[in-house]
């Protein structure tokens, strides 16, 4: 089953001070002021902040719906996510996976905890 924009943004603001803006005229998500996904909903895609490492591993576990970005970004981690082939587990870790990247150390840290609480 795919994803749509809509589950992107559903799923994104639900991470801890996630907020919406846009970057080059796509709505983004962004934490502690810097972006984690980009949403491009012409292209029913999410452009999400990987590292090389887990680039590499998305890329082989799902190479049907992972590829680089194109260029310099692609190689420092940005990563492009085709909504048409993503589960929504697949979108949730994805941007799970981004967000804490991205995130400052301290609000990772509390999130841990808080999900670790049962």
């Amino acid at each position: 089953m795919s994803c749509l924009p809509e589950d992107v943004r559903a799923l994104a603001l639900l991470l801890p001070e996630t907020i919406e803006g846009a970057h080059q005229g796509h709505p983004d998500f962004r934490v502690g002021g810097r972006i984690f996904a980009t949403l491009w909903t012409d292209e029913a895609r999410v452009v999400v902040r990987l590292t090389p490492e887990a680039q590499a591993r998305v890329l082989e576990d799902e190479p049907d719906a992972y590829e680089p970005v194109p260029g310099t970004w692609g190689v420092r981690g940005w990563t492009s996510l085709d909504l048409d082939a993503a589960e929504e587990e697949m979108l949730r870790a994805a941007l799970l996976t981004a967000w804490r990247i991205v995130a400052p150390p301290g609000l990772v840290a509390r999130y841990d905890d808080l999900a670790l609480d049962p």
